[in-house]
């Protein structure tokens, strides 16, 4: 459940730390991109990129995972305006679940109403082989069934309803766009569509862990 300690950030918090990333950068980003481990090169094509340590931005968290580079870059990718975060947070680095989920309500804003999420993990389908790229379509949120979900505490309409439907918690158009783009650029033979296992790491699972995740459904594990 969740913990004694965390902290539901408020409505005027992040608003102080998106107007302090708004008079800092002349971006004003419509689309999001986290980049998970070994994606931090994407924010390398971003044009005009205007570079944003996260130890320098008021009450952000900090990346501590090697190969993280720990900083937002705004700029426009393929025209568009963005923000790209070089680095995420994580429950294993001590981090409440409302910390980690932190920069998107801060996004949201700031003007974002896309948010791409990225990840390396590990397969639980057979079929699939090491360096094929999975959409998600649905996920099964094992802390959050526990109650660690960042949604605990006290609701700000601003935000948000207090129960959100789940339903359809991935975008279906932007879902048919990647494996349509996919298939122009020859990529249909390793882009598969599954439902992601989230779980709070950061050992790996045991054999035994892996089969009952399968048997409930996971296509993909962390």
């Amino acid at each position: 459940m969740l913990s004694n300690s965390a902290h539901s950030y408020s409505y005027e918090e992040c608003k102080t730390i998106s107007d302090w990333l708004l008079a800092h950068t002349e971006v004003r980003p419509l689309v999001a991109i986290v980049c998970g481990s070994g994606l931090g090169k994407l924010a390398e094509m971003i044009k005009d990129p205007v570079l944003l340590k996260y130890k320098d931005i008021p009450n952000f968290p900090q990346s501590t995972v090697q190969g993280h580079a720990g900083q937002l870059v705004f700029g426009t990718l393929q025209g568009k305006h963005c923000v790209c975060m070089q680095g995420r947070f994580h429950l294993y680095e001590g981090y409440s679940i409302q910390k980690i989920t932190l920069p998107m309500r801060v996004f949201k804003l700031m003007g974002v109403h896309t948010v791409i999420l990225t990840n390396a993990a590990g397969s639980l389908n057979p079929g699939y082989r090491v360096g094929d790229i999975m959409v998600i379509k649905d996920h099964i949120n094992m802390p959050g069934l526990s109650g660690n979900n960042p949604l605990v505490g006290p609701n700000d309409d601003r935000f948000g309803t207090r129960f959100p439907c789940m339903s359809d918690a991935y975008d279906r158009k932007l879902r048919q766009l990647a494996q349509e783009v996919g298939a122009e650029l020859g990529f249909s033979d390793f882009l598969k569509e599954g439902v992601y296992f989230v779980l709070g790491g950061p050992s790996f699972e045991t054999i035994a862990e892996c089969r009952m995740l399968h048997m409930l459904g996971g296509g993909c594990s962390r």
